[in-house]
């Protein structure tokens, strides 16, 4: 099975088992594809068509929730044929502790909404310097 269908079947559970729907219509995920580097996470999810004023996001504790709705159009008459989603999208994502969610950064572009969290400063590795001292003068000598 593919990582992206282990993730969508995951939201589809947690949306079943805490009724995180908000309306009668149905909500769809979101496509997304995260990844992470030396300088933090990132995720990019798809929404063409969303106005940016229809996109909400917000953070408690460790979980970053990204919704969004595409309202369909009521001007269609004798439709043919209808693939598009329409409606109310929705995203929860766990972070790790090792994220620092006060430097989320998010940009929506030409229909895809990219959010950047940086590595948390107390994460982040770093050098411990060795102090060099005195020697006991007189060591112990171990023996069995």
């Amino acid at each position: 099975m593919m990582q992206t269908e282990v993730l969508r079947d995951f939201d589809r559970l947690v949306q079943r088992a805490f009724n995180t729907q908000l309306s009668s219509e149905p909500v769809h995920p979101m496509p997304m594809e995260a990844w992470k580097d030396d300088t933090g996470f990132h995720a990019e999810f798809d929404l063409p068509g969303v106005d940016a004023e229809q996109i909400d996001m917000a953070v408690e504790k460790n979980i970053l929730t990204i919704r969004a709705e595409r309202a369909k159009p009521g001007d269609r008459q004798h439709i043919a044929g209808s693939e598009r989603l329409w409606g109310h999208f929705t995203r929860e994502l766990i972070l790790g502790d090792h994220l620092d969610t006060e430097s989320i950064q998010a940009t929506y572009v030409d229909g895809v909404l990219r959010v950047d969290i940086a590595v948390a400063e107390s994460a982040k590795p770093r050098r411990i310097q060795v102090a060099v001292g005195q020697g006991t003068k007189n060591p112990k000598e171990i023996t069995s």
